[in-house]
């Protein structure tokens, strides 16, 4: 007969639930995995799984009893790893986002909404086409497997039970934000100065001969050239994806060795 004593149980657990706390926060923060339509069940089997196959990998976990203020504190240093994490693949969609709406507001598409339930708040729809567009290219790409490969690597870096977190990588994570503005514009500026230029145009027309009914036909003009413009742009994102994935892993990468103190 087997005897399984209660230490025995407990390092099984700590084995697995520490990870597991970690991957799960991640996965809850990042666009890719946090979507409603997968349902929460598959999500826990699925951090579960990630922290089975990678547990052997694992460095030795700390002897932390789970309920205890200490364990406590474990916990919570795993969910802020976790959700930094992800928080770095939210400034990637949200850049795209971005640019969707700059171009949908120049072109007249800004009423063209439907609510989105991962976002909570309605959301324009050349903005969601952008996102849906970036989340394949990302899985296309690998982005997802070079994140999971990422994810597994912090264990290493910053392994459960580290005595602390660099505080500063909260503000670095803040101005990072700052993509956000500087690369949607810097993808939405062919289409958004083409429209302007129209836009002029009209105003100009409309001063010369006020007699001619320029609102009439000034919407259908930019909505037609905006989706003109549009078509001829998505075949060269390309080599914007790819620059905009490497810098935000590359990013999430240096933010794991900040948050460990030995910054590269």
């Amino acid at each position: 007969m087997i005897d399984i004593t209660s230490a025995q149980w407990q390092s099984w657990i700590t084995l697995f639930f520490w990870p597991t706390v970690r991957i799960l926060a991640f996965l809850m923060a990042s666009p890719l995995w946090s979507t409603s339509a997968v349902p929460r069940q598959v999500k826990l089997l699925f951090g579960m799984a990630i922290a089975l196959a990678i547990a052997p990998t694992l460095p030795p976990m700390p002897d932390i009893p789970l309920f205890s203020l200490t364990g406590l504190v474990v916990m919570l240093q795993q969910l802020l790893i976790g959700i930094a994490m992800g928080m770095v693949l939210r400034i990637m969609i949200a850049v795209v986002q971005t640019a969707g709406e700059f171009i949908s507001m120049q072109m007249g598409l800004g009423f063209a909404t439907f609510y989105q339930p991962e976002a909570g708040t309605n959301t324009m729809v050349l903005s969601r086409f952008l996102e849906i567009m970036t989340l394949l290219m990302f899985m296309a790409m690998n982005g997802h497997l070079i994140s999971l490969q990422i994810l597994a690597w912090t264990f290493e870096v910053l392994p459960v039970g580290a005595d602390s977190l660099d505080t500063s990588f909260a503000e670095t994570l803040v101005r990072w934000g700052g993509t956000i503005f500087s690369s949607g514009l810097l993808l939405a500026i062919p289409v958004v100065t083409a429209l302007l230029l129209i836009n002029l145009s009209l105003g100009i027309l409309n001063r010369a001969s006020p007699q001619l009914s320029i609102f009439s036909v000034g919407f259908p003009m930019t909505l037609t050239a905006g989706l003109v413009l549009f078509l001829a742009l998505v075949p060269n994102l390309g080599g914007f994806w790819s620059d905009l994935f490497d810098q935000q892993l590359r990013f999430m990468q240096g933010l794991i060795e900040q948050m460990a103190g030995t910054p590269r």
